[in-house]
């Protein structure tokens, strides 16, 4: 989880700089699954049916990293999905074209969820052709797989109702103060006290749909969509659709940096040019966009002083995805690239509930902003700004924590799954007189966003136990874990983006010494 598309400016930029890239040339390559005529003009294996599997190499299967020809590994198997515009779980699959899905198809989906696939083999892998593939790597994966069956047997995946019941009340309790200072109240004090209660709100929302909608609580997953529309389009005002889009994107490729133009296996959430760049490789890459390739001056300017735009960016942050929700649900535009394919091929899946419930959402916080029809617009406008940036702050303040800052890699060079997700991450603890029942209580189970990586569907109050197993595995195989409290969190991240900001800078003299 990171920022993200947090910025205010990105508001201005990003219909121009979208359009860049959905205009790109298309090479249209055919259905995954279907033994197609396009599939023969490409000369490509038709769909496995029976018989000896053929056998492709490393090498040839990193060749097809496009959503309109996607290859993908799943346990030495090869399959090609190009085109399969119809996966349950959205255009997110690309995200691994040319590459092995084999754990982050464990960490997000059912069981049983293997059996669509048998539409799509096409060959085996020559295991030998991945030189990464050393003894000691192929059994440190079977290390964490064997971890990963030891905690469903002790039950880590099932979720206690009763935590889950807690939870609806106490967040409607904050909800209903909130409501209740502004009805009754005369106080101006109180009603920002309101506002500010309820951007409190709308962050503890968040914790509760994320947990819904990555299917921690209900076995049936139309039950966490359900809820997670309620706690996320009916409260918050964001839509369904667009978050699962963006946030299982970033799940599955957490600090990394397409591989090309075309592909789409970047992570959405350092998706945050012009504005911030989380590493130079990024900083550098709005060359491409300019027709002498060289930085603007609003690149330039931006970068050179992230460090200060920083925490306004983070009050801005709820404004942008409230913009690109509305957006979503309505039809009026979307956020990347994965999601204007997803959205032209699937559409929305709960059309008239996502609309409905952004509908109501902004009818009932515009009779909570107004004190119920007493306040004069000027204020109105204050307290929902109030409402909005405090969330806004809330929320990508442990966002940020989680991985800005962490390392960052080139989506063809990404390490295995369990260290992609743990040297992209950062836990947080109490410390500096911030005691760690705030921290669980206020990051909502985020606290543990390393253990909440690597196994996205164990409820949050299980992920202190599963915690203890996660660093002794780590430790065991001498994989880097980090974890640090909130105050030396937020330095590590400023003081990234100040290097970032300084490299940046010596690139630029080193290449124009006049500056």
């Amino acid at each position: 989880t990171g920022l993200g598309g947090a910025s205010f400016f990105c508001l201005y930029l990003d219909s121009i700089l979208f359009s860049y890239h959905i205009s790109k040339p298309n090479i249209k390559m055919g259905k995954g699954g279907e033994a197609s005529a396009v599939q023969a003009k490409r000369s490509k294996p038709l769909i496995h049916k029976g018989g000896p599997l053929q056998k492709y190499t490393w090498d040839e299967v990193k060749q097809h990293t496009v959503p309109e020809d996607a290859w993908m590994v799943y346990h030495n198997k090869v399959y090609d999905v190009s085109n399969w515009n119809d996966h349950p779980g959205g255009a997110v699959i690309f995200t691994h074209a040319g590459d092995d899905m084999t754990d982050i198809f464990t960490a997000m989906h059912a069981p049983g969820s293997q059996a669509a696939m048998k539409n799509f083999l096409i060959g085996e892998l020559v295991v030998e052709s991945n030189v990464n593939k050393t003894d000691r790597q192929i059994a440190f994966e079977k290390g964490y797989r064997n971890l990963r069956v030891q905690l469903i047997k002790l039950g880590f995946f099932k979720s206690s109702q009763l935590f889950y019941v807690y939870k609806f009340f106490s967040n409607m309790s904050i909800w209903a103060s909130a409501m209740a200072l502004t009805f009754y109240s005369e106080s101006s004090a109180a009603h920002i006290g309101a506002a500010l209660m309820m951007g409190l709100f709308f962050q503890q929302c968040g914790w509760l749909a994320h947990d819904y909608l990555h299917h921690q609580v209900f076995k049936y997953r139309k039950f966490g969509d359900l809820a997670g529309i309620y706690w996320g389009n009916l409260m918050q005002g964001y839509s369904v659709q667009w978050w699962k889009n963006k946030h299982n994107s970033h799940h599955a490729v957490p600090n990394l940096h397409s591989s090309s133009a075309l592909a789409q296996d970047g992570d959405p959430d350092i998706d945050t040019m012009p504005v911030l760049a989380w590493s130079l490789q990024q900083a550098q890459s709005y060359r491409e966009l300019s027709k002498t390739g060289s930085d603007s001056a609003f690149v330039r300017f931006m970068i050179k002083f992230q460090v200060f735009f920083y925490f306004p960016i983070l009050l801005l942050a709820r404004l942008s995805w409230l913009r690109e929700s509305f957006k979503t649900s309505f039809g009026l535009g979307a956020a990347s690239a994965n999601a204007a394919l997803e959205l032209k091929t699937k559409g929305l899946q709960y059309p008239v509930l996502e609309k409905g419930g952004i509908i109501l959402h902004y009818v009932w916080m515009a009779a909570f902003c107004s004190g119920f029809g007493r306040f004069s617009l000027a204020k109105s406008i204050g307290l929902f700004l109030t409402a909005t940036c405090s969330c806004g702050f809330f929320l990508a303040l442990v966002f940020g924590l989680g991985h800005n800052g962490m390392a960052t890699y080139d989506a063809d060079k990404r390490p295995d799954f369990w260290k992609l997700q743990v040297t992209t991450t950062r836990n947080i603890t109490g410390g500096h007189g911030i005691p760690q029942a705030f921290v669980d209580w206020f990051c909502g189970g985020l606290q543990y966003q390393v253990e909440h990586h690597l196994f996205p569907q164990i409820p949050r109050h299980h992920l202190r136990a599963v915690h203890e197993l996660v660093v002794s595995f780590c430790k065991e195989w001498g994989v880097t874990y980090h974890e640090t409290d909130l105050v030396d969190g937020t330095i590590e991240v400023v003081q990234h983006l100040s290097k970032v900001s300084d490299d940046f800078i010596a690139e630029m003299i080193e290449e124009f010494p006049a500056m």
